[in-house]
C-alpha cells in the first residue's frame, strides 16, 4: 500500500462522509431549484436543526471515547449513532415542513430518515456503508437536477466506494448493500412523480 494511495483514500472518504457529501448535495439542489430569498432560510434552518448538531454529536462522540473515528466504523458502535441520528434527521424534517419546504425536500426528509432507519435494522446482521449509501443517494438526486453536478459526483462516488474498501473500513457486500439502498433512496426522491 502505497503512501499516497492511502492519503488519498482518506482525503476521499473525508469528502464523501456522509456528512460532507450530503451537505453540499443538498446546497446545490435548494441553490439551483429555489431563488436566494428563499433558499439561504431554508439552508439555515436545515444546518441548525441537522447538519450541526449531526456534526457536533460526531466531534464530541468522537472527542469522548465512544466512537473510534467520525466514520462510527465500528458495527457496534453504531448501535449507540442511530438512535441519536435518526431523531436528529427526524426532526430536522420537520423544522423542513414547519419552514414550508418544497415537497421534493420534504420527500428527500423522509426518505433520508426511511434510509437511517433501514441501516439501523440491517446493522444487527451487516454494516452497511453510509459512505456509499448517501454518495450514490445524492448523485441520483442531482443527476435529476444537474447532469454536470451528477456526473461529478458519480466520479466521486466510485472513488468513495474504492476508499472504504482500501482503507478496510467495509467489505465489498456491505459497500454493494450501501449503492442498493442509496439508489432505491434517490430514485424515491427525485424521480418518482409527486
Amino acid at each position: 500500500m502505497s503512501i499516497f494511495s492511502r492519503r488519498l483514500a482518506v482525503i476521499v472518504s473525508w469528502i464523501g462522509h456522509p456528512l460532507v457529501f450530503v451537505t453540499i448535495s443538498v446546497g446545490m439542489v435548494v441553490m439551483t431549484q429555489l431563488a436566494l430569498r428563499l433558499a439561504i432560510p431554508l439552508l439555515a434552518a436545515l444546518f441548525l436543526s441537522v447538519i450541526a448538531p449531526t456534526g457536533l454529536l460526531l466531534f464530541f462522540g468522537v472527542r469522548s471515547g465512544r466512537w473510534a473515528d467520525a466514520d462510527v466504523s465500528v458495527r457496534e458502535e453504531r448501535k449507540r449513532f442511530y438512535p441519536i441520528a435518526i431523531p436528529l434527521s427526524a426532526f430536522g424534517t420537520i423544522v423542513m415542513w414547519l419552514a414550508n419546504a418544497p415537497r421534493y425536500i420534504l420527500r428527500g426528509g423522509v426518505v433520508t430518515l426511511a434510509l437511517l432507519i433501514a441501516a439501523a435494522t440491517a446493522n444487527h446482521w451487516s454494516k452497511i456503508s453510509l459512505h456509499t449509501l448517501f454518495a450514490i443517494y445524492c448523485t441520483v438526486i442531482l443527476l435529476r437536477v444537474n447532469l454536470f453536478c451528477g456526473l461529478a459526483a458519480f466520479i466521486l462516488t466510485g472513488l468513495v466506494f474504492w476508499s472504504r474498501l482500501f482503507l478496510s473500513r467495509h467489505t465489498i457486500s456491505e459497500n454493494i448493500s450501501g449503492i442498493a439502498l442509496g439508489a432505491v433512496g434517490g430514485i424515491a426522491t427525485a424521480w418518482m412523480p409527486t
